[in-house]
């Protein structure tokens, strides 16, 4: 198995890590959620460039690097809901892009095509990514010490992660949204021929 591959296996294994830390709610789990959370989403960027990189694309990872992607980040939006970190219907309306698309790209594959990813959709990852993070050094910032002083320093009247949190998620919903319907209408010969 290869470098890249063993990177997205090992975002799947930093996912549960994630899950388990936030439902147990250890001591300074906020602070655990967040490593986990960046280690993984620091070899989804690793996997992608080492394989690209070294011609080391592969079947396994066309097909997984995307899917471990998705589960790490509605896995993490689906536990924001149940802490009330995040409104319910923006989770709903992120994994419903995602499994929207999802099923698009299994449409294609089972027409012998594949969908290869656009633009908006590598910036509403970015965007999904940055909002995460954002809320989780929101919820555990204080606990840092000296640290937390870097990200408690007033901006606009307030810490500026008060402010940066909500707007990083509602840039992630609009760019889910708008990514999604573009993606859907770009591609729509593929479920209107079946109508």
């Amino acid at each position: 198995m290869n470098v890249p591959n063993k990177l997205t296996i090992s975002r799947f294994a930093l996912t549960v890590a994630f899950l388990v830390v936030m439902f147990s709610q250890v001591r300074y789990y906020e602070t655990l959620a967040l490593l986990f959370f960046s280690v993984a989403s620091l070899t989804d960027y690793f996997d992608g460039k080492i394989a690209r990189r070294d011609k080391l694309i592969t079947n396994f990872g066309i097909l997984m690097d995307p899917l471990a992607d998705k589960i790490l980040v509605c896995s993490a939006f689906i536990a924001f809901i149940g802490l009330g970190w995040i409104q319910a219907w923006m989770v709903v309306l992120i994994v419903a892009r995602e499994l929207a698309i999802t099923g698009l790209r299994l449409l294609a594959a089972s027409k012998n095509m594949v969908l290869a990813a656009e633009r908006y959709g590598k910036h509403k990852t970015i965007s999904q990514i940055v909002a995460i993070i954002s809320i989780l050094v929101f919820h555990s910032y204080q606990e840092w010490g000296p640290i937390k002083i870097v990200f408690g320093f007033n901006l606009f009247g307030k810490p500026w992660v008060d402010w940066f949190m909500p707007l990083s998620i509602w840039v992630a919903v609009v760019l889910t949204f708008v990514s999604g319907v573009l993606y859907l209408w770009r591609n729509r010969q593929l479920y209107l021929q079946d109508l």
